[in-house]
């Protein structure tokens, strides 16, 4: 009586080249994906600066920390979800492909297009506003960016593993967008007051804005910063859990 014998698993670093190529490929290829992720901020930096409504460094990391979030929160999570009602997961579990690089591929890309993007919208910006940074000081802002994306990036992953339903996702990633794009811009303005002000600091965008104008003025780095450096790790770390903890590969 013969036994079969099961084909080897095939190297992980391969696994990964092929998942991170095609994650990329479907990134590219998706017209909302671009949209969320270039074309919003460089809107943004067009609409301040026509408006003068602040410093430089506080419009383009408004600019920056907005795309980020819509990429995560309305790209990502919608993204993840179809493909989880589609089945695609659950093809890919019985291949021989480890569980924990399918998610790291797409988390890999989607970290990889926050540095990109914050890139792209710093030479924007600085060309805009006639601005120019040292060499440090744009290393500071695109590592903000990459923080800021994993920020987000684990909110939008709690929001997949709380709710398994692709449409309700696409609902409540898009309130939670506006909120936070109101808390952001509310309470960095200070129209609610200081109490609000404060808060609203202590939220993943007010945290992140403050950050990008903290590391433009190192001299000036405070209590207020470091609490915001604190609160973006905490909130990778807690949301990060939520997402691991409860995601669900099949969509029942």
């Amino acid at each position: 009586m013969t036994e079969t014998v099961a084909p080897p698993r095939p190297p992980i670093g391969l696994t990964l080249r092929s998942l991170v190529r095609a994650d990329t490929t479907v990134m590219l290829r998706s017209r909302q994906a671009l949209i969320l992720n270039f074309i919003l901020p460089i809107v943004i930096l067009v609409t301040t600066n026509r408006g003068k409504l602040g410093n430089t460094g506080f419009l383009i990391g408004m600019a920056i920390t907005y795309g980020l979030l819509s990429s995560a929160l309305i790209g990502y999570s919608i993204t993840v979800a179809r493909d989880r009602e589609a089945g695609v997961f659950q093809r890919l579990r019985v291949t021989p492909t480890p569980t924990w690089a399918i998610m790291a591929s797409r988390l890999g890309v989607q970290l990889v297009t926050s540095l990109v993007v914050g890139i792209v919208v710093l030479v924007v910006g600085s060309i805009m506003h006639d601005t120019y940074y040292t060499p440090g000081e744009y290393l500071l802002l695109l590592a903000v960016a990459v923080l800021g994306g994993a920020v987000f990036l684990s909110i939008g992953q709690a929001l997949v593993g709380l709710v398994k339903s692709a449409t309700a996702i696409n609902a409540i990633g898009r309130v939670l967008f506006i909120l936070l794009i109101l808390v952001g811009i509310l309470g960095s303005t200070g129209i609610l007051g200081d109490d609000f002000k404060n808060i609203a600091a202590w939220t993943p965008v007010g945290a992140l804005i403050n950050l990008f104008s903290g590391v433009l003025s190192l001299s000036t780095w405070g209590a207020t910063e470091t609490g915001a450096l604190l609160v973006c790790f905490g909130y990778i770390v807690v949301f990060a859990v939520i997402g691991i903890r409860w995601f669900r590969w099949e969509p029942q």
